[in-house]
């Protein structure tokens, strides 16, 4: 949709605000020139317009409803005839706006928020709210989000891509750390899908045990290859529950670790000299730029070259696979990415109620992100995937034989 235009004259704006629902009715217009424009980019051509690029027809329209912070909205949706088209304004939008009102609103009726979050909530929706009332909404978006997270999960996923947020929770009559930890897969054809979120007190073996025990249970297999960043009890559980599984340690993190560690003096060698291990040919090319960076900084970053040599297999387990797929799995950077989303509405809240409400608000969130990357294109093309691990399985059997 970036590249949608609406136009409405300053007159019209004018006339619109000063209606009785002035900000709302604005709001619709123009969103139902939005709606038309997504028509058009997806038909390839206007209203009544003639273009070879033409690619279907207009079908008239129907009537939708649009729950937002200014009011439900009353949209015309434009159809094709094919009924191929279809807009990315409604559910997406609905569940995680509801959840992001809901929450604030459980502030409110627990009374843990601030006088600033109650002039929020009221100029979201306009009025106090009643225990009964936020019990009816949690309710309809906790069985949204509840069936979603609980879905079967079909198929190989051969990668795994592995992360966790922190945010504050009111828990025990005090405001307490707790992890919000994500799982993406990779299915076979190289579509991605978030498998799941779960909410744990830490980020310990305990936790991340529970939650690799939860996917399994609920149909994840023909893992190969699990991405994430070193923190011991994350590790420690991939081992135990991916047995044959190879893990790569994300090279975001550990360039970090690395650097944390060296004077500042020697910071741009380091960058350098990790740039030429990361981006090697093979494993044995990572290790020949490993021995040439200790050379060139001869002992002025001792402390930093132990924890690179400590971690060097781990971080370039990515350089056995084909070169296509090393940029994108090298790094937990997709999840990074989510959370930095999620972040945008968790600063909103700040300090969450219980542990139920993260649960549902970035739950209603990943959910929304899980539609868009599943209706969208691949993530991966998966054939020179398959290739490579037909030929080491082979391998492997003539090696034994």
């Amino acid at each position: 949709m970036a590249g949608i235009q609406v136009t409405i004259d300053r007159d019209e704006v004018q006339g619109l605000l000063e209606s009785d629902d002035g900000l709302a009715a604005l709001v619709e217009r123009v969103l139902n020139q939005v709606l038309e424009a997504e028509l058009t980019e997806h038909l390839g051509a206007g209203p009544h317009e003639r273009t070879p690029e033409r690619r279907g027809r207009r079908n008239g329209h129907y009537r939708r409803g649009l729950t937002t912070r200014v009011g439900t909205l009353e949209l015309e949706v434009p159809r094709d005839r094919e009924g191929r088209f279809r807009t990315e304004l409604f559910e997406r939008y609905q569940r995680s706006e509801k959840a992001l009102v809901l929450t604030l609103m459980e502030m409110v009726v627990n009374g843990v928020s601030t006088r600033k979050v109650g002039r929020i909530t009221r100029e979201l929706c306009g009025r106090e709210f009643k225990r009964s009332t936020v019990s009816e909404l949690a309710q309809g978006l906790d069985i949204q989000v509840e069936a979603w997270n609980e879905r079967p999960l079909e198929g190989p996923f051969p990668f795994v891509i592995v992360d966790a947020m922190q945010i504050k929770v009111r828990r025990q009559e005090a405001v307490r750390p707790t992890s919000v930890l994500i799982v993406v897969g990779v299915n076979e054809e190289g579509y991605r899908e978030i498998l799941g979120i779960r909410i744990a007190n830490s980020e310990s073996h305990e936790g991340w045990l529970d939650t690799f025990r939860w996917l399994r249970g609920r149909g994840l297999s023909g893992v190969d290859f699990v991405v994430s960043d070193a923190h011991e009890g994350l590790v420690s559980a991939l081992e135990r529950c991916f047995q044959g599984a190879v893990w790569q340690r994300c090279q975001v993190h550990f360039r970090k670790n690395v650097v944390d560690r060296a004077p500042k003096s020697t910071h741009d060698a380091l960058h350098r000299g990790l740039d030429r291990i990361f981006k090697a040919e093979d494993r044995e090319g990572a290790r020949a730029a490993f021995r040439a960076l200790c050379e060139e900084l001869g002992g002025q970053a001792d402390r930093a070259l132990e924890t690179l040599e400590a971690g060097l297999e781990d971080a370039t387990a990515v350089l056995a696979l084909p070169e296509k797929y090393r940029q994108r799995l090298r790094s937990t950077n997709m999840i990074e990415r989510l959370i930095q989303e999620a972040r945008r509405r968790e600063r909103v809240i700040r300090i969450f109620p219980d542990e139920r409400s993260p649960w549902r608000l970035l739950g209603a969130l990943l959910a929304e992100q899980h539609e868009l990357w599943s209706t969208g294109r691949r993530w991966l093309a998966m054939d020179a995937f398959w290739a490579w691990k037909e030929a080491q399985e082979q391998g492997g059997l003539e090696q034994a034989a």
